[in-house]
């Protein structure tokens, strides 16, 4: 195998393979020549929304461009390969039926790739099906019209005499629940069956929002200028409530922190979260939200932000290259916003080794904060926050490995694991040849 390439030079390369201009691309990811020239030149770091940005760009998964398309390749194949039952592999050979077919192996990885979309679409259907409070509030509707409807109409057929006006009032009931029911009914299709660009539904409002704010991430970073940015149109209204929600969020987070400001100090006390915190006087979960608004091409560090609720479920996350809690599955419950749920307002500060891009070392920042006030008939909500940034080379050194979820780690003996790795099972198939 060659020798590992940096990012940069990847980005080079296939941008030339492909005939266009570095105005070009750089137009398409909304970063100036100037910078795209710098990250070609590999100097300066690059990943989250830029590096996906990119390689949608230049057409490739961003994974090919930031670890090597050799790497991720025979990976991805090991991992497709060992995904399915019904047929022996040979995946000893894994990497020659790459190196002398590239073309069949990337069909092969395409198709993995929409079985996987496929199978993770059912699922989470089949969830919404047994679990959505609205859908369940819709199909209660079609059936009380239907049942209404049809014990009305059985009135009407039998063989006892109704006088006129009773005959009018049933026909009249009949209408009226007919028209509930079409109502329903539409409701019920629109909600099942909203399109998208890439022919699926929106499987919950939280992916709904997230997917706006990844295609259009100027959405939040509009708010430090003050200026409340139009409220995209989503399809569903609780996405709508949910992004409405994140607006005010981070806008109450910019009037306590204005951008001009808190840019210079941060800058100053590198970014420091607790020194920013104390400087400004307000809670760390502020800073937290604030740090993760400051852009990379300004010369900030990248950043990834995630905020959970007391249950574990995250509301919000952004993740970055080098960052990749998973939503789905069983996400990895070592990261530190996990375990800042159980030490309210005592803000958390770890370096851990993440296995998921080939042991990079990330610092995170956790809290967790109350957002209702304490009462003797109610328990008291909590939201954790945590903010990730690539390691400050003077940080403390950790042997705390997370991964992005049980299913993708390889790490053998973790007393937190909650289900098996497909990981692990590629290996012992491959030892076994």
């Amino acid at each position: 195998m060659p020798q590992r390439q940096l990012t940069g030079t990847r980005i080079r390369e296939r941008r030339l393979d492909l005939g266009l201009r570095q105005a070009d691309l750089a137009s398409k990811a909304g970063i100036s020549a100037s910078y795209l020239n710098l990250i070609e030149h590999n100097r300066r770091r690059i990943g989250g929304k830029i590096l996906n940005d990119l390689a949608r760009g230049l057409n490739v998964d961003a994974s090919m461009l930031s670890e090597g398309t050799e790497k991720v390749v025979l990976d991805q194949l090991r991992s497709a390969a060992v995904e399915q039952t019904e047929v022996e592999v040979e995946i000893d050979r894994t990497e020659e039926f790459a190196g002398r077919t590239p073309g069949w192996a990337a069909l092969v990885l395409a198709q993995a790739r929409r079985i996987e979309r496929l199978e993770g679409r059912v699922q989470a259907l089949t969830d919404r099906l047994a679990h959505d409070p609205q859908l369940a509030a819709s199909l209660h509707d079609v059936i009380t019209a239907v049942t209404s409807i049809r014990s009305t109409s059985s009135i009407l057929v039998g063989e006892e005499v109704i006088d006129r006006d009773w005959q009018t009032r049933f026909h009249r009931n009949i209408y009226e629940d007919s028209q509930r029911l079409a109502e329903s009914s539409r409701a019920l299709v629109q909600y099942l069956d909203a399109p998208t660009e890439d022919g699926g539904a929106p499987l919950s409002p939280n992916e709904e929002v997230e997917a706006e704010i990844e295609k259009n991430p100027d959405l939040l970073y509009a708010l430090v200028s003050g200026d409340r940015p139009e409220l995209p149109h989503l399809r569903s209204r609780a996405a709508q409530s949910m992004m409405d929600g994140i607006f005010d969020r981070f806008a109450a987070d910019v009037i306590k922190l204005p951008q001009g400001l808190f840019e210079k100090t941060a800058r100053e006390m590198a970014y420091d979260p607790e020194k920013l915190a104390r400087h400004f006087e307000v809670q760390i979960d502020v800073v937290l939200r604030r740090l993760a608004l400051l852009r990379v091409e300004d010369g900030h560090p990248e950043t990834a932000l995630a905020i959970c609720d007391r249950a574990g479920a995250l509301t919000f996350l952004r993740n970055g290259a080098a960052f990749g809690l998973s939503r789905t599955g069983f996400p990895c419950p070592l990261w530190p916003i996990y375990e800042a749920l159980t030490q309210p307002l005592r803000p958390l500060r770890q370096v851990v080794m993440f296995q998921g891009n080939e042991g990079q070392e990330l610092l995170c920042y956790a809290v967790a904060v109350p957002t209702s006030p304490p009462s003797f008939e109610a328990p008291q909500l909590i939201e954790g926050v945590m903010l990730v940034i690539p390691r400050n080379p003077s940080a403390k050194r950790t042997d705390l490995l997370v991964g992005p979820g049980c299913r993708v780690c390889q790490r053998s003996g973790c007393s937190a694991r909650r289900e098996p790795s497909i990981l692990s099972e590629i290996e012992e198939v491959h030892q076994t040849f």
